[in-house]
């Protein structure tokens, strides 16, 4: 079934976002977790820079509710143009 998943919802559910390091990249993107998980607290959110401090990595923890949330908050921030990378 496509609908499996081996996540039992509801569950705080890591996302890490990277992209460049630069001018509302962090904004944006808990502007874009927030549109699909409403609680999403923003000051939560982990950045780290890369060594050489071009990129910046982002982890937001969501209380993911359903896959498709997870499915749909996934999709939108991969197709986001600051966006690099989405685990």
């Amino acid at each position: 079934m496509a609908d499996e998943t081996l996540i039992e919802f509801p569950c705080d559910f890591p996302i890490k976002v990277m992209g460049l390091a630069q001018e509302g990249f962090v904004q944006a993107i808990a502007d874009v977790v927030l549109k699909h998980a409403p609680d999403f607290d923003a000051a939560t959110m982990e950045m780290r820079p890369s060594k050489a401090g071009n990129y910046l990595s982002l982890t937001c923890m969501v209380h993911a509710t359903s896959k498709a949330q997870l499915d749909a908050l996934y999709r939108a921030l991969t197709s986001h143009p600051l966006v690099k990378v989405v685990l």
